[in-house]
């Protein structure tokens, strides 16, 4: 199966005239309430609270709030189902008025909406506005691992399947040790541990052989975890993994940029009701991306700021579309490992 960049053009996703014309299609006479926000929003985050989402979030919503006039973002969490549970109650349950948003992960999700078919459809329900951060899909191991280079990994599977931790199947990085295993001859079993702290301690333990996850979480478990190579046309954090080479530039193989995408969501309808409310939001968001406080948060969370990547809803409504049709290429050998 051909496997080629086209798919997912990493910084090449910038599209004005999608853009404009996503802008064109917003309706303009509904006004929106005066004074909005007048209260705090609710955000609905479809994965675990601890996680990378929840960490890069919060690090996200001060320096929000005080373009909000304060407001303060509330949260739950709904991990399940590779996401499913925490979208459909959004988009279900949630009204759409502009306080209630979504925090997700567009890769893993949108493949779970492609694998699991949902009961809402993209993006005539959801909308994602605000793209976070591009963070690169990498293979790992412990550091007293006999495996001390990808090439070593590709080898050993040759020979016998070796256990990968994931954490969840439909995710990106999973796309990406499916892919390699096609291209190489080799064999990967992959085992979801329901997300990026116990799939890492899975591999610190040696309950599997090799882990695969966004490479940020990994940066922050130097001496700890050691990353072998990551999927993307360069490694954006060298610096910080001991200059990792690219899967692509090991094998020779034409593997797509494969990185999750965190991102703020809002019901669609909630734009076509209030725009003049989703403006602001919009408008807002896309000026946090300065704010010192935010940059001290990341710092602090541990997220490396070459990750750190501004997306607007055009961007991210063509990166999502794009994981959706990587999905269905992957179809049977995603289903096939859950």
């Amino acid at each position: 199966m051909g496997f080629t960049n086209r798919m997912i053009g990493r910084r090449a996703f910038g599209a004005a005239a999608a853009g404009a014309a996503l802008a064109g299609a917003l309706p303009r006479g509904a006004a929106a309430q005066a004074g909005f926000p007048t209260r705090n929003f609710r955000v609905v985050i479809p994965t675990g609270q601890g996680g990378g989402a929840d960490r890069l979030a919060r690090s996200f919503d001060d320096g929000w709030s005080k373009l909000l006039g304060g407001r303060q973002f509330e949260y739950e969490f709904y991990p399940g189902a590779a996401g499913q549970v925490g979208y459909e109650l959004f988009v279900n349950r949630r009204d759409p008025d502009a306080y209630n948003l979504l925090f997700g992960n567009m890769g893993p999700e949108m493949i779970m909406y492609a694998l699991q078919r949902p009961r809402f459809k993209f993006p005539e329900d959801l909308s994602y506005f605000c793209r976070i951060d591009i963070d690169d899909s990498a293979i790992f191991v412990k550091p007293d691992s006999p495996l001390r280079r990808v090439e070593d990994v590709v080898a050993e599977a040759k020979k016998r399947p070796l256990n990968v931790a994931v954490s969840r199947i439909p995710h990106p990085a999973s796309i990406g040790m499916l892919a390699l295993g096609e291209a190489q001859g080799a064999r990967f079993n992959l085992i979801p541990y329901g997300g990026g702290s116990p799939t890492m301690v899975a591999v610190m333990s040696g309950e599997a052989d090799v882990g695969a996850l966004p490479v940020s979480g990994l940066t922050a478990q130097a001496g700890r975890l050691k990353v072998l190579s990551v999927f993307a046309r360069e490694n954006v954090v060298a610096r910080l993994t001991e200059n990792a080479p690219t899967v692509n530039a090991v094998f020779g193989t034409r593997i797509p940029d494969l990185y999750s995408s965190r991102s703020w969501a809002i019901h669609t309808k909630a734009i076509e009701r209030y725009p003049d409310r989703f403006k602001l939001l919009e408008e807002t968001a896309a000026k946090v991306f300065d704010d010192a406080a935010f940059k001290a948060a990341l710092e602090r969370a541990g997220q490396p700021m070459e990750t750190v990547k501004f997306g607007d809803r055009a961007l991210c409504t063509e990166y999502a579309m794009a994981m959706i049709e990587l999905a269905n290429r992957y179809r049977p050998q995603l289903s096939a490992q859950r």
